[in-house]
């Protein structure tokens, strides 16, 4: 079934542009999220989620009230929720594979239980901007196309992506939005910014620059946060680049350098680091090759479960 906008059937391809204009909700949505202040975002209740993973729950959770993700540039952050159960996922698409990440995005909210006629599917599209290789214009046009080839109907309710989501500069341009948050209990969406990227940030963060796919790290019937067991190969020069100064690693390791957050030469350093120190991470990093899990203690925050089970 389709991907629709205020019940009428999406013409694609068309540019992120194209749409909105044809479809004015969509217009106003993006121009009200643009216009909201950036909210700081608490670790209490958060469940922070970094590029290639993909967290579900429900307002059930007695953890978990905020999923977020910010640092997207060319990257865009999904939404997806059943307006029946409240089922949500969040993930931080990169485009590195759109097509297996859309079908692991709808399984996961299909997981849930009441999941039935009663209620509709929803996706909210936030992130990218009018880079110069034209990777946000790219990553846009395969995630409608592949909830587009969904067997649900799904509708899209919020799209405030690449040129809908451009400021320009001095002749560069730049995203306006590289953060949101959901609140799973009211649904409301809203621009974020996050201090806390933890539990495990680096590890994490390694991961997926050693190239790991898209993976859910979160277990909602259980409440734990589940990381691991990963493995990778040694990362490929890395003492060459931890040797080169920020504007080769900027160049280099950015898919849109100018457009980069102030911390993310500092954040691939230290994850190059990471990498370097444990260049196989199976025995050192997973004692026993089990995961690493972690839940919310009483003040909102997250805990080492000390002894993980099966």
């Amino acid at each position: 079934m389709p991907l629709l906008v205020e019940g009428r059937r999406v013409r694609l391809p068309q540019s992120a542009g194209d749409l909105v204009r044809a479809h004015p909700s969509l217009e106003e949505r993006a121009r009200l999220l643009r216009g909201q202040c950036v909210q700081p975002v608490g670790p209490q209740g958060l469940l922070y989620v970094q590029q290639r993973e993909l967290a579900v729950t429900s307002p059930k959770d007695g953890s978990i009230s905020i999923l977020g993700s910010d640092d997207a540039t060319t990257c865009h952050i999904v939404v997806l929720r059943h307006t029946g159960n409240g089922a949500t996922c969040l993930t931080h698409c990169d485009g590195t594979d759109t097509k297996a990440e859309v079908p692991l995005i709808m399984n996961s909210i299909k997981s849930f239980p009441d999941h039935s006629e009663c209620g509709r599917l929803e996706v909210h599209l936030v992130g990218g901007f009018s880079d110069d290789r034209q990777l946000s214009q790219k990553l846009t046009q395969q995630l409608l196309s592949e909830f587009d080839k969904q067997e649900d109907d799904i509708h899209l309710v919020t799209l405030c992506v690449t040129e809908l989501n451009d400021r320009e500069e001095n002749e560069n341009h730049f995203p306006i939005i590289y953060g949101i948050a959901v609140n799973i209990k009211t649904a409301e969406i809203y621009r974020a910014s996050f201090r806390d990227r933890g539990p495990e940030e680096e590890l994490r963060a390694a991961r997926a620059l050693a190239g790991g796919p898209m993976i859910s790290i979160y277990d909602a019937k259980t409440e734990q946060l589940r990381i691991g067991p990963y493995s990778w190969m040694p990362f490929p020069h890395v003492d060459f680049w931890l040797q080169q100064d920020d504007k080769q690693i900027l160049e280099n390791l950015s898919t849109s350098p100018l457009a980069e957050p102030p911390h993310f030469v500092e954040h691939i350093r230290s994850t190059l680091m990471f990498l370097k120190k444990y260049p196989s991470p199976t025995n050192t990093l997973f004692p026993g090759n089990k995961a690493l899990l972690y839940r919310k203690n009483e003040d909102g925050l997250w805990e080492k479960i000390t002894s993980p089970g099966s």
